[in-house]
């Protein structure tokens, strides 16, 4: 396949995928609380640790935030926002391919893979993924300066200065890991382990000393202002004064006990490479073809660290495939006696990436398709009786579930072409419907301990600016029991004019419980409906409070 046109192809394939979510209405998304009102507060001018706790980075709403700014305060921003993300991963995975030569063959279908798998179905901002983002942006800088003969004649007057990659890594490094420590941290050795191997392949040590050198100062500059406003307090969790959530023993049960696929990559990248580099001067014939390698063992070794620390959503740390399929077909390709660029051959790969990873998308296709919804568990006495995987077991709460024909909008523009339960929309308006809320003049005191947070533009109500309470109020995770007295003692105080609770009875206290125990003694309950969650398991109550 002509070299333009699989140019084309990949960036057409990128940005076609990224866009889809601009067309269709969605579901209200768990947890997407947490990404709106980080952006919004930030797109006011508040600050993290500043304005509000968090044991984030605050890097991780910022192009939320400036999508805010440009589009408005709405839920659906943030899909925008994300489609602009998935374009920079799926082009800064494309540049780190291009920068090691990868087989254009193997670089399309890669790049198909990385969409399908990791990108496409990335519909909202999280940090677990943002902060990968920020990675595959610094390792993309990283590559274009270890790699200088790569990049494209029109911009090679940048070569001339090639330092500026190298700090330009460290720069989005540091991003990374003002996301997230974990990914962040990892991605800083994933990129001192490429730059060793670098160092070794061509007796080169200054790149590694540049970049860790420039990823110190950069994120001393960013944290250095915030020390005095608790930043120490906050970004430090697994450390004292709170307490840790792993260890290398939890992360080596899942390796050796699950991690199928990761396993699998590590014995078919290691047999192939016993095959493929017979010599050490074989090995150091392929510069390019070791430095992927090497690259490629760091993102597994991450993969794995991640899947336990980094835990939520449950494919998070999915990004691997990629990295293994190039490097695997890359270390195959000279084995093979066919050239993997024909275009019938790339053909082939793309097709059997789409057949692999086919549940990605046939969901959609349903839908477009007008595929029958699932049937419902429960057996109608007056239809005949149908048994099948979707409804063989019958749970005593699924007469009480929500169907999806049952979700609809609401009609604030807040929540403009986001769904939810017409029982939460209707909760909704009955609270927009109070005395309180149509007489508050934007001068509420407001608690907002639910997933309602656009409701923040909607009443509105005051945006309160305390550095020692959080926007998460996960008890253990985005808080600890200081907060928890904090928020206490104001309820004890009647501080609050009005406090939405989400109560959630079998999450270990995503909404602290002892907080609810304290509305009960003090404030009195007005009303509660469904919060807008799917499935049984989550499934919570948004209760009102009033003095």
């Amino acid at each position: 396949m002509p070299r333009y046109l699989t140019a084309k192809a990949e960036v057409l394939l990128i940005l076609v995928l990224a866009c889809v979510p601009l067309f269709i209405h969605l579901p209200y998304r768990v947890n997407i609380f947490l990404s709106w009102e980080g952006a919004y507060r930030i797109s006011k001018g508040q600050l993290p640790f500043r304005d509000f706790g968090m044991p984030l980075g605050g890097v991780y709403w910022v192009i939320p935030a400036v999508f805010f700014k440009l589009f408005g305060p709405q839920l659906f921003t943030l899909v925008k926002a994300q489609v602009f993300i998935n374009i920079i991963s799926g082009l800064s995975f494309r540049s780190i391919l291009r920068s090691l030569s990868v087989n254009k063959g193997i670089r399309l279908a890669s790049v198909t893979l990385f969409c399908v798998s990791y990108s496409f179905f990335n519909f909202w901002p999280w940090y677990n993924h943002s902060v990968i983002v920020f990675e595959l942006v610094a390792l993309a800088f990283l590559l274009q300066y270890l790699c200088p003969d790569a990049v494209d004649e029109a911009v090679g007057r940048r070569v001339k200065r090639r330092w500026l990659w190298l700090v330009g890594a460290g720069l989005f490094t540091a991003f990374s890991f003002l996301t997230k420590q974990d990914g962040g941290g990892l991605a800083f050795f994933v990129a001192c382990g490429t730059l060793g191997v670098y160092g070794w392949l061509y007796g080169r040590w200054k790149p590694l000393l540049l970049f860790a050198g420039s990823f110190v100062v950069l994120l001393l500059l960013v944290i250095l202002p915030f020390l005095s406003h608790g930043f120490g307090y906050w970004f430090n969790h697994g450390q004292a004064p709170h307490s840790s959530r792993v260890s290398g023993f939890d992360i080596a049960a899942e390796f050796f006990g699950s991690s199928q696929w990761i396993k699998f990559y590590f014995f078919l990248i290691l047999f192939l490479s016993v095959v493929r580099y017979r010599s050490l001067a074989i090995l150091k014939a392929d510069p390019r073809g070791v430095l992927l390698l090497a690259l490629t063992v760091g993102i597994l070794a991450e993969a794995a660290v991640l899947q336990v620390t980094s835990y939520t959503p449950p494919d998070n740390n999915i990004f691997f495939h990629s990295f293994a399929f190039a490097c695997i077909l890359s270390l195959l390709a000279p084995l093979l006696p066919v050239n993997l660029e024909r275009p019938g051959l790339t053909l082939v790969l793309t097709a059997g990436i789409l057949f692999w990873w086919s549940g990605v998308w046939w969901k959609y296709m349903q839908r477009f398709a007008g595929a029958p919804a699932v049937k419902a568990a429960v057996v109608s006495p007056k239809a005949e009786n149908m048994v099948n995987k979707d409804n063989y077991m019958i749970n005593a709460d699924t007469a009480r579930d929500i169907p999806t024909d049952q979700w609809v909008e609401c009609g604030l523009p807040a929540f403009h072409k986001i769904t939810m339960p017409a029982p939460t929309a209707d909760g909704i308006h009955r609270l927009m419907g109070t005395d309180l809320v149509r007489k508050g003049n934007g001068n509420l005191k407001v608690l907002n301990m639910s997933e309602l947070t656009p409701l923040a533009v909607e009443i509105p109500y005051v945006l309160e600016r305390n550095p020692g309470l959080p926007l998460w109020y996960h008890l253990g995770v985005g808080m600890f029991n200081r907060q928890a007295d904090s928020f206490e003692t104001r309820i004890r105080q009647r501080y609050y004019d009005l406090v939405l609770f989400e109560y959630l009875p079998t999450l270990n206290n995503f909404y602290p419980f002892r907080v609810r125990d304290s509305l009960k003694l003090h404030y009195r309950q007005v009303d509660s409906f469904m919060a807008p969650r799917r499935g049984l398991e989550t499934k919570g109550t948004i209760e009102v409070y009033m003095r």
